[in-house]
């Protein structure tokens, strides 16, 4: 867990498993790849995810849409620090 923050792989899955009822979800931290990017934290976690789910909140919309169910359910981990979302739809 990032001091502070409390964004970790862990609680992004869960809120988007409780918001998106993916069929598949992975939530990966990739912080580690960004040490002195801009919006690392110097932790090395907690401020750079990537995203991979399906959801059947999904069907029928565009792609633009599913990211923004995705972006508006991690909203409040965005006000608190996360800094980048890579999201990939399946």
């Amino acid at each position: 867990m990032t001091a502070g923050t409390g964004i970790t792989a862990q609680a992004l899955e869960q809120r988007l498993r409780e918001l998106l009822q993916p069929s598949h979800l992975e939530v990966l931290d990739e912080s580690w790849q960004h040490a002195g990017h801009a919006g690392a934290d110097g932790t090395g976690s907690g401020t750079h995810f990537r995203v991979r789910i399906a959801s059947p909140l999904f069907a029928g919309r565009p792609r633009v849409a599913q990211h923004r169910l995705v972006y508006d359910a991690l909203r409040d981990f965005v006000d608190r620090g996360l800094h980048a979302l890579a999201i990939e739809t399946l």
